[in-house]
């Protein structure tokens, strides 16, 4: 029935029973094997009960036909980047039952999700066995853990020194997750001062995202803003994992005990502050993050920091992306000139190619090849920025043709009238906070930010100003420090990133509008 190569198996327990009608492949790879024991589940059981499920497991495996790890409610996603969020993992699994509980794993680039129950995790795997799960452009892997269930003690949780919710403390440790206003001291200090009295407070960029250290006066204060603040997200039924938006729909809190007994601060600034000691200095411009402080447990971090050719990077890199690296980028890389191809030569000239690629690094020069009108050349600034432009942009859809993005066997571009010179331009997005936007570097995505916008502008400006370039699905309007910005988000890809190209730079209302993909996928 099944081909050759496969042989019979019989199955029968109890008075359920399964005729020897059915093959199995001898040989099976893991995702062709779950789709006959999903068979199997679905004609042995039709209540769906756990005994049921363990005695597939145990046939499979007797008859030695492959090794499975044995069905779980916690499911383990492999080749979680950095630009997946803990929302887009519980799109990817909620429409088959509730979540419970998750925990991102971002050091091993992994995730763990717990179901509701087992039937949950087995609909949804059976499922992404035949169609491949994929996030952000990028492919998840998805398989059963070796844990029946997640608990906050965890050994693999991202805590590295055992678990901080069992050992309340004064000092917490605050991550916020989908960043979209900037988050500083004050802000800090407005969101936990009402359950006591804040010590200090110390801020810092690590792989787990934008971090902070809150200390209050006493042990009791801390708990009490922690059972406050760390409120369960709807998302969640019995989960501790996410909590409170210090923002409206974003900037969510995830608050958990550090071990630290005591801060250090050496500057009072935006980064940084002492409430008892209001005599210290502010920290010397241009110098980096206060390091000093890094993941849960007081490990300390920006020691490790990864070393580049180009050292005026490795700073802003190491407080964008805590000592560490995006997946997939080396750091290592010199080659700063890049070749793209397969461009839409009837619509793309060097300044749309100078919005696009500048929100990776800054742009020196510009060269379309005119023996080759779908080649163009373009000289970032240095190797790490080329390298990440490279890696993000690879693929892209632009005006209908898929990007070629690669390195150049040419080390600069040499000036020319048929060149584009743009190291002078102050458009250069990293010639000011370079770390702010190595932070927000990520793929082309459907929603677009969109800042530096007339104090009165409206919702329908903006929309009149984008419509041409694609259907818009939402739009929300919002200010910063008392400055108008905006996210738009279009139906594809491909519509945000053709906006981006032709009204980045834009004029509106006599103000220089400035456009950046935004992770956020809803708003």
């Amino acid at each position: 029935m099944w081909g050759r190569g496969f042989s019979p198996v019989g199955v029968g327990s109890g008075g359920v029973g399964v005729s020897g009608d059915y093959y199995v492949e001898k040989e099976l790879g893991l995702q062709y094997a779950f789709m006959v024991y999903a068979h199997f589940w679905k004609i042995v059981e039709p209540m769906h009960n756990l005994h049921s499920l363990k005695f597939i497991y145990v046939l499979i495996a007797k008859c030695r036909l492959i090794k499975m790890t044995e069905p779980s409610k916690v499911l383990h996603v492999r080749n979680v980047g950095h630009e997946i969020s803990e929302h887009d993992l519980l799109q990817l699994v909620q429409p088959f039952g509730v979540v419970t509980k998750l925990v991102m794993l971002r050091a091993k680039n992994q995730a763990l999700l717990q179901m509701h129950d087992v039937a949950s995790a087995v609909s949804a795997l059976q499922y992404y066995t035949s169609v491949q799960p994929s996030i952000r452009g990028r492919n998840v892997y998805i398989q059963f853990s070796s844990h029946q269930e997640l608990t906050t003690a965890d050994p693999s949780s991202q805590s590295k020194n055992g678990d901080q919710d069992s050992q309340p403390n004064r000092i917490l440790l605050v991550t916020i997750h989908h960043l979209l206003y900037p988050i500083t001291v004050e802000v800090l200090h407005q969101v936990f001062s009402p359950h006591g009295f804040v010590e200090k407070i110390v801020t810092f960029q690590k792989t787990a995202g934008f971090q902070a250290l809150v200390q209050y006066q006493s042990r009791q204060s801390a708990v009490q803003a922690r059972n406050t603040l760390q409120a369960n997200s709807s998302s969640f039924k019995s989960s501790a994992l996410t909590g409170r938006n210090i923002y409206d729909g974003c900037c969510q809190l995830d608050i958990q005990f550090s071990n630290l007994p005591e801060l250090q601060v050496n500057y009072n600034n935006e980064r940084s502050r002492d409430f008892t000691n209001p005599s210290l200095p502010s920290e010397p411009k241009g110098r980096p993050s206060q390091s000093g402080y890094g993941d849960a447990g007081g490990l300390y971090g920006l020691q490790h920091a990864v070393a580049f050719p180009q050292m005026g990077t490795a700073a802003a890199v190491a407080a964008a992306f805590g000592g560490g690296l995006p997946p997939g980028i080396s750091g290592t890389n010199d080659r700063c000139t890049l070749l793209i191809s397969n461009l839409n030569s009837d619509k793309v000239d060097e300044d749309k190619l100078f919005n696009l690629f500048s929100i990776y690094g800054n742009i020196v020069r510009i060269k379309l090849l005119r023996n080759k009108p779908d080649h163009a050349l373009i000289q970032m600034a240095d190797g790490f920025q080329a390298e990440m432009a490279v890696h993000f942009l690879k693929g892209a859809i632009l005006f209908g043709k898929r990007l070629e993005v690669n390195f150049s066997k040419h080390p600069n571009i040499t000036p020319a009238q048929d060149t584009r010179d743009y190291s002078g331009s102050n458009l250069n997005r990293y010639n000011r906070n370079p770390a702010k936007n190595y932070r927000y570097c990520c793929a082309p995505t459907k929603t677009i930010h969109i800042s530096t916008l007339p104090q009165d502008i409206t919702e329908e400006d903006i929309i009149t100003h984008l419509e041409e370039h694609g259907t818009i699905l939402n739009s929300k309007l919002f200010e910063v420090n008392g400055k108008k910005q905006a996210l738009v988000v279009f139906e594809t890809e491909e519509q945000a990133t053709e906006a981006l190209v032709c009204k980045h730079a834009s004029t509106l209302d006599r103000c220089v509008i400035r456009i950046a993909f935004s992770q956020l996928q809803n708003i």
